[in-house]
């Protein structure tokens, strides 16, 4: 299994949190993601890697931005 987290800017909300797990979440290879609203970061969990880019699209597609770190 597979553990990568991302910095994300713009959740402010409950709501922010659920449209990125389900965005997040239709990535292919993807089986967990969790959203942590006060740090703005998210653990995305896979059997293998992910690619990161497809990862951010996800986070875009939700309305919000990866920080690169």
């Amino acid at each position: 299994m597979t553990t990568t987290t991302y910095t994300v800017k713009g959740m402010t909300c409950g709501h922010c949190v659920s449209s990125v797990q389900e965005e997040v979440g239709e990535v292919p290879g993807v089986t967990g993601v969790e959203v942590d609203l006060p740090t703005g970061l998210v653990t995305v969990r896979s059997e293998g890697p992910v690619d990161a880019a497809a990862v951010a699209a996800a986070v875009q597609e939700a309305g919000y931005e990866v920080v690169a770190g």
